[in-house]
This record gives structure tokens, sequence and C-alpha cells, in this order.
């Protein structure tokens, strides 16, 4: 019923990674990204070593947990040289032994969801199945990677209102299971794509696949209550692709329109990994429960707690201020790199950058955005 969305089982975990290791695509885009110039001149040196290095550091993977291991190893390698500070808090209100549907912000394609699933793997919570946009999934071993890595299959691509109906309620219908039948925790956006202004918004649409399996004798409320729905807030000092979200938004507001280039999002990817990113803090908000009536009551819900718990830096205070027309002071390295970027950039993207920045003090605020 869910085998084209669903992550892979422990008894496909080695025959896929096998394959995905064997996928000539998979060695090409990898050396593109970690010797991008030796790749260019010596690629049946660079590209072999690759293949090799990785099944070495898989020759024991033979579950999901296996596979998960070896991604906290690279999660942990990346956090050390990506971020100043991980905070965590709000963990200590929920029970480790239920299954909670966790609806975050949605500020990078990657670190998002790997960062609760580090936050939870640490404080001895299970991890995640994460909510993947087949969109980002342009090659076959993305998908494979991803799927190892305990995520599902959002289809997004589909061109027929049916066909997008079905997939709706099959989704719907993957995670009433999940988190009722199997007991196992569920992350998801907010939203379809990034806040690339800095202000966070949960699509209502989100909402109303999350209720499209509801048998007509069920009420609506109690359909939503008891998937546990968890607003998550996540904060970061530095955005690595602030000045790449500027640009997009700059180009949808003179031109009205942003074409993204061939594989763009695992570009995105790779630098939104590997950037520097300050501090971070990921605040985990209380179990959802209420009266519901419809998908927006409950958007505004999880806006109110997302907004409510989400913690500005340095950094957002003084893109406000600087908004303002004032010249705050540098508080900090951090601040002193959002300046650099925001002196670089071209004088009509500047104003983006500042306001992805200020918008997180507004929405702290419960204002509205710039």
């Amino acid at each position: 019923m869910f085998d084209d969305i669903r992550p892979y089982h422990d008894d496909e975990a080695r025959s896929v990674l096998t394959e995905t290791l064997n996928d000539p695509e998979f060695s090409k885009t990898i050396a593109a990204w970690l010797a991008p110039g030796l790749n260019i001149k010596a690629p049946w040196l660079v590209r072999p070593l690759v293949k090799w290095a990785f099944k070495a550091f898989t020759w024991n993977v033979n579950s999901i947990d296996d596979f998960q291991r070896k991604v906290a190893f690279v999660v942990r390698r990346l956090l050390k040289k990506s971020v100043e500070e991980f905070s965590v808090h709000g963990l200590d209100n929920l029970d480790k032994n239920k299954a909670y549907l966790f609806v975050s912000n949605h500020r990078d394609i990657v670190m998002d969801p790997a960062m609760l699933n580090w936050a939870l793997y640490l404080n001895g919570f299970q991890t995640v199945r994460i909510a993947v946009g087949d969109n980002l999934l342009t090659k076959p071993f993305s998908s494979n990677l991803m799927r190892l890595n305990k995520s599902f299959i959002v289809k997004r691509g589909l061109k027929g209102m049916k066909e997008r109906l079905r997939a709706a309620q099959q989704l719907s219908k993957y995670i009433h299971f999940s988190i009722l039948d199997e007991k196992a925790n569920i992350w998801i956006a907010q939203r379809e794509g990034r806040a690339k202004d800095g202000y966070d918004r949960t699509n209502s649409a989100v909402i109303g696949m999350f209720s499209l399996s509801r048998p007509k004798s069920r009420s609506y409320s109690d359909y939503i209550n008891e998937l546990n729905i968890v607003p998550v807030a996540i904060s970061y000092e530095l955005d690595p692709l602030d000045v790449a979200k500027a640009r997009e938004l700059h180009a949808q507001h003179t031109k009205g329109e942003y074409k993204k280039s061939k594989h763009e999002d695992l570009n995105s990817i790779a630098r939104g990994m590997t950037g520097w990113k300050g501090r971070v803090h990921l605040e985990f908000g209380d179990v959802l429960t209420g009266d519901f009536e419809s998908d927006e009551d409950v958007a505004k819900a999880i806006d109110e707690q997302i907004h409510g718990i989400y913690k500005p830096f340095e950094t957002n205070e003084w893109a406000e201020k600087t908004l303002k027309g004032e010249s705050p002071a540098v508080a900090n390295s951090n601040v002193e790199e959002l300046v650099k970027r925001v002196t670089s950039a071209r004088d009509d993207i500047k104003p983006y950058i500042l306001k992805q920045y200020a918008n997180g003090m507004r929405m702290q605020r419960g204002e509205e955005p710039l």
C-alpha cells in the first residue's frame, strides 16, 4: 500500500546501499562536491576513490539503524565544522514512548530534519521518518540515500487533479499509520519550500493533507488530536544560503518568477550542510490539543507556538536596526560576517538579505513581516 513512498526496511538496506554505491552518478556527484577541481582534471582517479571510500565506510551496514549510525557520525562532523553552539529545549515535556508528528519551520532542506534528528538521538528519542518532496530526488542515488535514512516521499510532480488527490490521500494514510500503528515519529515542514523571507507560516494545505484519510464517522478534531502534533522552531544565527534566497526573492518581485537551474536543490543541500551557521537553537513546543474545526484553526495554533518559541539572535537584531536606519553595534563575529555579506551584495539585493533576519524579530513579537 505504501511501497512506492515508504522508507526502506532492514531487509532491503544492504542491497539498496550496494546498488547506490555502484551507481556512477553517485561517485560523479560526490566527487564534484568534495573535490571539484580534481573531478574535472582527473575524474578517472577521484571517482573510483570516492566509491572505494564509501564502500569502506559502509561495509558493515546491514540495517536502517546501522545506516543511521553512519549518518549520525557525518552529522556530528558537520555540526562540529559549521555550528558554533547547538542548543535544544522542550524535549523534557515529551514522552520517549509516544509517537509524535513534529511540524517545524523550514529554513534548510536537509539540516532542519538532520538537526531535529540529532536532538532526538542525543536525548534518547527515536529518530523521525522524514517527509521529502520528490523534486529533491532528481537522481536515483539521492532517492535511495533519503529512503535509507527513514525518509518517505511526498509526490509533488503529478499533473492531474485526480492523481494529486490520490497521492495526498496515500500520504495522509501513511502518516496516520506510522504514528498510530507503528508508533513511529514523523517530521514534516510546515509548508512546501523554505521560508526564504525569514517569516514562518504554516500552509493550511499541509494540515488539510493530514485529515484527507479521515472516515466520515470521525470528528475532525479527534482525528487531528490523535496525531500528537508538536510544533518545532529552528533558529539559525546565520543562514549559509541567505544571499541565494535574497536573489530568488528579488527575481520573484521584479520579474514575477525565478527559474531554478538543473539540480539547484542538490547544490543548495551541499551549501546548507557545510556552510557556517553560527549558533543554532531547537525549541520543541507543546503537543497540540484543542477543539479544532478547520485546517486554518490548526495552522494558526502551530504558528502561534512557533512564533512564540522562536529564538532570535544578535544577527536578527542587527538586521532590524539597520533597516530602521540605525547604526547598531557589531555584537560578535557572526554579526560581523553578516555585515560583510550585506556590504558586498548588490544594492538591490541588500534589503532582501536584511529582511530575512529582521523578520525573525517581528515574528517572535507577533508582528507582520516586512
